[in-house]
């Protein structure tokens, strides 16, 4: 796979729905959040590792991962996060190119709320910012996902800051809430990335 376009954006951006428009078009989509989960399903070499350092604690009867208590964990012991992504990061990031050289459209997608913060736009050639106000990202966000307020503007918070991501972005999407609006900016940006992967 020799074109690979990095997607991001931050919590109730719009990403999802850009990603799935790109899908729409035959392109092959990866993402990292659903990697992230899978590397970490029971029987799985990550998920072995984690209960090794941590203890039996964070396993469920069912031998899932109780996420809900490592996240509580890793709230009071921030260092444990260091240590969480330390052995999943090296797994999430080789699950991520064995998927992304196995595409066969004209290039892949790696959609990444992290791309930045994680170094995952090494894997990539281009990377498209779809960019939202926050006050839409928390209104879409809350609705969405159940959340309180308080816990978006959390995530926001965390996350890189919309005038680093801004920067660092090759190509930018506003998206103000209608569809049609993103899919258009989106059309003309796909018919560079064809044009940028075929003379790749």
């Amino acid at each position: 796979m020799s074109f690979i376009l990095g997607l991001t954006g931050g919590i109730g951006s719009g990403k999802s729905a850009a990603s799935q428009w790109f899908e729409t078009q035959g392109i092959t989509v990866v993402d990292a959040d659903i990697v992230a989960r899978k590397v970490v399903q029971p029987g799985q070499a990550a998920l072995a590792q984690i209960r090794q350092h941590f203890g039996d604690w964070v396993i469920q009867a069912d031998g899932e991962l109780d996420r809900k208590a490592l996240r509580e964990h890793i709230f009071k012991v921030p260092e444990a996060r260091q240590v969480l992504e330390g052995i999943t990061h090296p797994a999430i990031r080789q699950a991520i190119i064995t998927q992304l050289s196995a595409a066969t459209s004209a290039y892949a997608i790696l959609v990444s709320p992290l791309l930045f913060e994680t170094n995952q736009h090494l894997l990539t050639q281009r990377n498209l910012l779809i960019d939202a106000s926050v006050e839409l990202q928390i209104q879409r966000a809350s609705q969405r996902d159940g959340q309180s307020i308080e816990q978006i503007e959390k995530i926001i918070q965390v996350q890189m800051s919309r005038e680093e991501k801004l920067q660092r972005a090759d190509d930018v999407v506003i998206n103000d809430g209608h569809l049609d609006h993103l899919y258009s900016q989106l059309e003309t940006l796909h018919q560079q990335y064809l044009a940028l992967a075929h003379s790749s």
